[in-house]
Formats: C-alpha cells, structure tokens, sequence
C-alpha cells in the first residue's frame, strides 16, 4: 500500500514540476495587460492601472489562462481545488462575482463566486472523459453587468493507472502441425489498456506466460506465441492450454495485469505408418457362393487421423490371385475380400494370399521413419456344396440344312454333375424359347432332333435354351442357350426384282437399249448369285427384240429395228428365261410388256395412246391447246346466240299500265258442274311459271268454250294460254288475264271464273 501511495504521489507532482518549468514562456506570450501567472490553485495578482491609462486605452480582457489539471479517481474528505480565478480589475472590495459555465459546471465542477476557486466536486474518470471545457466570466456583484468578456478555459483529468489490461477476443484457440520445428509461430494474441497509453506507462503492456511451458513461449512485447519444444507428438498429446498475463507499468512491480487462456491444438501429419491388427487371417467360403460376394475383411489401423489414416489394400501374392480380390472401404478404412472366379471344392479346397496395406498420402519429411505399408497372410478354405449340373460349354452353335429331313439329328449337349456324388443328368428344352416345336431333344443323352420342317427364306436362326437337371436333387438346374443356323440349299427359282414395263419409241433407232431388268433370288449361295438370261426357245428368233447379258448380273433388252407403229401394234410381250447357279440350276419365266410410245426428236416419251395417234402429225401440245381454246370459245359463243333468240320470241307479260287496254266480261251460265271442275286444275293457274312453253294443264278444251261463248273461245284459241291474275277473295272468283295475240294493242282480259262457272 505504501507503494500504491507513492506512485500516486509522483503522478500528482510530475505535472506540477513540468507546468513550473514552462511557466516562463507562457508568461512572455501573455498579452500586456499587467497580470501575472500562477500555478494551478495560485491566485492572480494584477497591478492596478492608472486611471489615465483606462482612458486614454483600449480596455483589454484582464485573464490570463492556462490549462488546469486534476487527479482522476481522487476521493478525499473535501472537494478538490482545481485552480483560482482572478482579475486585475477585482481590488479586494467583493464587487466583483465569478461565473463558470460549460462542461460540468455546477455538477462537477464548483466555483467561489467572491475568491474564484474552482473545486471539483465528484470523482472524476479520465476514460469517461479526458478534458472539459469551461467559460469564466467576471460580472458586477450588483448589477451582475459583466465587467470583462467571457474566457474559455481547458481542464485536463490526468490519468493514473486505474484500468488493468484486458483480452477483448479471448479465450483464444490455435492450430500448430505436429513435429513442428523450435520455434514455430502458432499465433498472436492481443490485450488492451484503457489508460493513456501517452502519459506515463500505465498502458505500456508486457506479456508472459503463466502455464503451458516448457511446450511455448511468448514474445514479450510482441505477444507472438511459438513452439518452445520440437518434435512435438500428436499421437501423445493433442491438445495443450496456455495461461497468458499481460502487465501495464512496463511489467514493474505495482502494475495491473490481466490474464487470458489459449488452447493449442497440435494438426495431424502422416508420421505412422499402418499395421495390420493380426498377421494371419483365416476364411471359409462355399464353393457355390456367388461372384463378388464379400468373403471377408482385414484391417490395418493407423495412428494418424484423415486423409492421412487412408490406406489402399492390395493382394500382392498367393494362389488365388485369379480368383479373389480386395477393395478398400473408405468409411471403414479397411480391406473387403470378394470372389472374382468361381469356386470348385473337387478342383481346389484352400487358398493362400498374401495381403498389403499402404499409406494413399505420404509425407517425404517423415519417409526416414520407414515404409507406410504393412502386410499380412490370409488362408481361405472352400467348403464343398450341391452345385448344379455343368455344362461341356457355355454356349452351343450347332447348323441344319433347311431341307433336313424331320427327327434327324441336328447336334448334341453335353452336362454333368460337378459333385462327388455324381447325379445323372436329364435334358429338355425350355419351351418359352420355341414356341413352334421346331426341335425335340433326348432325355438321357442330350441329342437335339428335327420336328417340323425348316425354310431358312422364313427364318435363319433359331435360339433355344435347354435345361440340365439333376435326378436326385431337381432343384439343381442349369440353362444353357443353344443357336441353331439354318443352311442354305437351292430351293427357290429366280425372278425379276420388281414388275417392269418397258417404253418404245416409234422413232427409235436400231441396237437401242429399251429396258435394263435385274433379278433376284430368295436363296443365298456362298459364292453370291450368278443368273443367266435367255429367250424361249420358240423365240429364240424374236424379229423385234434381243437381249445382252451385263457384267453386272443385269439384262439390257434392245430393239433389232427401228420403224415401229402403234397402230400396228401398240404392245409387245417379251418372256425371258432366267437361271440360277445352284446346284441343281432352277429357273423360271418372266415376262416383261412393251409398249410402243410416241416421242419426241430427242427420245423423250409423249404419249403411249393409239387415239393420240390421229392427231396431225407435226402439230406441238401448246398448238393443241391453243385450238382446243378456240372450240370451246364457238361453242360459248353459239349458246349464248341461242339463248338470246330464244329470249327474243318469247312472250312477254306486260305489267306496262299504260299501254294496255282491258276488258271485262262477265258471264252468268251456270257452270258445267263436276265437268269445269275435272277440266282444269285450280291450283295450276295459280303458277305462273306454267305459261313458258308449253301449253298449261289447266287449258280448257276448245268444245267447252264453244259451248259457252264464240268470243271466248277465239281469244282462247288465239292466246294459247292464260295467264292467272290477282284473285278476288270477295266474289270468290279466279281472275285470269287473256292474251291476245290477234289484237293491234295488247289487253288484258280479265275473265272471272266463279264457282257456278265462267
């Protein structure tokens, strides 16, 4: 505690010894306004002007300032003096008042309104606030009228060492790879002083470890943390904690210290090699176990963790390097054994292999510690089983002509049983694979038959699977597929490869090729097909045609003369031989058509019809159309004169008013009775599309208008026809118009034909 209170009071004296020593320039850059300088709680003596020189000059501010400083966290009995304010115009007689304002005035801070001591009232901390800033002001103690312009002044809070040092990020963690060298960095670590790190050394910070020596050590100023032992092993420890203290006051005695802790963790490296936790393994398999089935596992464990565990297994020697294999499991980082090969406990019971593990990542800094592999022996025992039947091969390609006869031999299989005990055998033919029943096979000794009879035109190959089953046990099967060619033989005779029909032209010349035919054959001799070509013998002789064989199996037909006519003959039937090679040869007819075309001067077909024929000769398609435009033309022509003059001599119905003349006659006979009503049909009058023509049906007989008035029966006569007009429906009369052909003006005669009669 003595010490505590000594370095306090160094603190609180320092400042005053350095603010005496630089009192002299201070005081030569005051103005000249007769005042004089104090220290900091001292008060002002300023020697009082003459009254001549207040007149005569221009009143100048009468304060004279410096800053003014004060303790942090200093608590006492009484409040603290600050300073003392004082000016050359104050003459002792308390007229004159003090004022204070700004930062902490009145709260904080307290002035003497009569002597000018300002004291500070509450504990003051420089890391809340460093300085405040305060306006004195001297004012009339009556009037309160300021006496002097307001002055600002600057009190500084000087620090002390309160605030010990703090790590703001820790706790703190770090990675360093195992056997690291000495002196590997691992990391840096931070701490912070609140002090002023300007005045004094109370922020001035040293760093040292507490714990974790003698593994690291740490750079005093710098706080940088290294490896203080090599060689360090993580597979023997891997994590270490670090105690850090960092100390203010340059790490004397009497400064504050603060602590953090800092874990470091040592980073695996390939620095172990792996070992196989056994050096001999032992297997047992059936002989009947299938292909890649996991037989068993081996291991080889590693210190190291990661990528650097990861180890690859191999089989590097034994005799069953053919049959088995290894692969490695990542996850599990061993080593799975499978079976590649089948297995036969007859042919082999055991098996010895040679296994190795290495290391996948190497590190060449460690290659000295030795090889990264590690080997062990693995003994696999086969244990016997019931295998299925066996087959003499795994696939059987047997051949049968197709005009084989039926129940003949086609080809054999063959199987027996693998175990000791041998079983018999017994074969069919699994008939989802011949639908047909195309073959039939032998029970005891496996002989495939001929059924039905085979065309290889329909179908060349035949795939069948045939089943061995064991007697004794006929759960033990086997399938093996079996492909059945069918052969050739020369059974189909050639014909043209498709229907021809061959052009003539009448102008053509003599020796012209007129068609070029080919021939096709549904058989397929081994050495391709050869066709011959003749003509029949009966036309051998043809007068109108020869043919040419062509190198490239292919017929040209060409014409002996030139000069033929449609008119004569417009087709021509063409039979042509053809052969095959085959042994025997067979051969058919076929017959191509000829037709005689007329054609163009440069060969091109025009027309094949014998009416085309009659056309003058020399005269092209367009001039042909041209006149076929020119008939149809008349013919328009013609049937629209017709129509016009038929137009012209037809009668027309005169609705014109005004040059008309009617006449009305009434008639009061009595009628006919069933006679008028039977002589004309009532409804047909009322059609006047009837008077175009032709006579209407409703035409009364000339002896019935005899009988009722001459008059009417020479218009009748006259007009032909009548022609229906309005009708009355009040005198329930038909009303007709009559013309008359024989009057010099047209009328209309209107007879009205009641039902008693006209």
């Amino acid at each position: 505690m003595p010490e505590r209170l000594a370095e306090m009071l160094l603190d609180l004296w320092t400042p005053l010894i350095m603010l005496w020593i630089t009192l002299p320039p201070c005081i030569y850059m005051a103005p000249m306004n007769q005042s004089q300088l104090l220290t900091s709680g001292s008060p002002l003596e300023l020697n009082r002007l003459s009254e001549e020189q207040r007149v005569l000059n221009r009143s100048k501010r009468g304060w004279v300032w410096n800053q003014m400083f004060v303790l942090e966290e200093f608590s006492g009995p009484e409040p603290i003096l600050v300073g003392r304010l004082h000016t050359d115009l104050d003459p002792g007689s308390k007229k004159i008042k003090y004022i204070l304002s700004g930062d902490g005035a009145g709260t904080i801070f307290q002035i003497n309104d009569i002597t000018g001591d300002i004291h500070a009232i509450k504990r003051l901390d420089r890391e809340e606030k460093a300085e405040y800033t305060l306006t004195a002001q001297a004012v009339d103690w009556e009037t309160n009228k300021p006496l002097e312009p307001p002055s600002e002044f600057i009190i500084k809070v000087q620090d002390i060492n309160d605030n010990a040092p703090e790590f703001l990020n820790g706790p703190y963690h770090a990675t360093v790879p195992e056997m690291s060298i000495l002196g590997t960095s691992v990391t840096n670590v931070t701490a912070t002083d609140a002090d002023d790190p300007v005045y004094g050394n109370s922020a001035k910070l040293v760093y040292s470890i507490l714990e974790g020596q003698p593994y690291f050590s740490i750079e005093p100023e710098t706080a940088i943390i290294k490896t203080a032992l090599p060689n360090m092993d993580r597979e023997a420890k891997e994590e270490y904690l670090v105690v850090i203290q960092a100390k203010d006051m340059g790490g004397h005695s009497g400064g504050l210290s603060g602590t953090t802790t800092l874990t470091v963790t040592l980073s695996d490296v390939n620095d172990n090699p792996p070992k196989f936790a056994q050096s001999l393994y032992h297997f047992s398999v059936p002989e009947d176990v299938v292909l890649g089935t996991a037989i068993g596992r081996v291991k080889a464990n590693d210190q190291d963790i990661g990528e650097n565990a990861q180890s690859s297994y191999d089989i590097i020697d034994g005799d069953g390097t053919a049959l088995f294999e290894i692969t490695s499991d990542a996850q599990a980082q061993d080593g799975i054994i499978r079976l590649r090969k089948p297995l036969d406990f007859e042919t082999k019971k055991s098996y010895t292999l040679k296994v190795e593990a290495a290391n996948i990542h190497i590190d060449p800094r460690f290659s000295s510690r030795g090889p990264f592999k590690d080997t062990a022996t693995v003994k696999i025992v086969v244990e016997d089983a019931d295998e299925p039947p066996v087959f003499s091969s795994p696939t059987y390609l047997l051949e049968v002509h197709e005009n084989a006869a039926l129940n003949s031999v086609i080809g054999q299989v063959t199987a027996r049983d693998p175990d000791v005990t041998a079983s018999p055998i017994r074969f069919s033919i699994d008939r989802h694979t011949d639908l047909e029943r195309q073959f039939n096979i032998n029970a005891d000794d496996g002989k495939i038959t001929l059924a039905t009879p085979l065309d290889r035109e329909l179908s060349v190959w035949h795939n069948i699977t045939i089943i061995a089953t064991e007697i004794r046990n006929h759960s033990q099967i086997s399938r093996v597929p079996v492909a059945i060619k069918v052969l050739d033989v020369n059974d189909n005779a050639p014909e043209f490869a498709s229907e021809y029909e061959a052009f003539l032209c009448e102008n053509g010349k003599p020796g012209q090729v007129i068609q070029t035919v080919s021939a096709m054959d549904k058989d397929d001799p081994k050495n391709g097909h050869y066709f011959l070509y003749s003509l029949l013998p009966e036309m051998a002789n043809n007068p109108n045609f020869t043919i040419k064989k062509n190198e490239d199996n292919s017929l040209s037909i060409l014409a002996k003369h030139n000069g033929f006519n449609r008119q004569k003959q417009e087709v021509y039937l063409l039979p042509i031989v053809i052969s095959d090679s085959g042994n025997p040869p067979l051969s058919s007819t076929s017959t191509l058509t000829i037709r005689v075309c007329g054609c163009s001067s440069d060969g091109v077909v025009q027309s094949c019809n014998v009416e085309a024929y009659v056309l003058p000769i020399g005269l092209s398609m367009g001039a042909l159309i041209a006149i076929l435009a020119c008939i149809i033309l008349l013919l328009v022509i013609v049937v629209l004169f017709v129509t016009l003059r038929r137009h012209k001599n037809e009668p027309l119905i005169i609705k014109d008013d005004e040059d008309v003349r009617e006449n009305i006659i009434r008639y009061d006979d009595e009628g006919g009775g069933e006679e008028d009503t039977e002589a004309f049909d009532i409804a047909t009058l009322q059609n006047p599309d009837g008077i175009n023509g032709f006579l209407p049906r409703w035409a009364l007989p000339t002896q019935w208008w005899e009988q009722r008035n001459p008059f009417q029966t020479n218009l009748f006569l006259e007009a032909g026809f009548l022609i229906p007009s309005t009708s009355s429906s009040s005198t329930r009369t038909q009303r007709f118009t009559v013309s008359h052909s024989g009057l010099q003006k047209r009328q209309k005669v209107l007879l009205l034909i009641t039902e008693e009669g006209c």
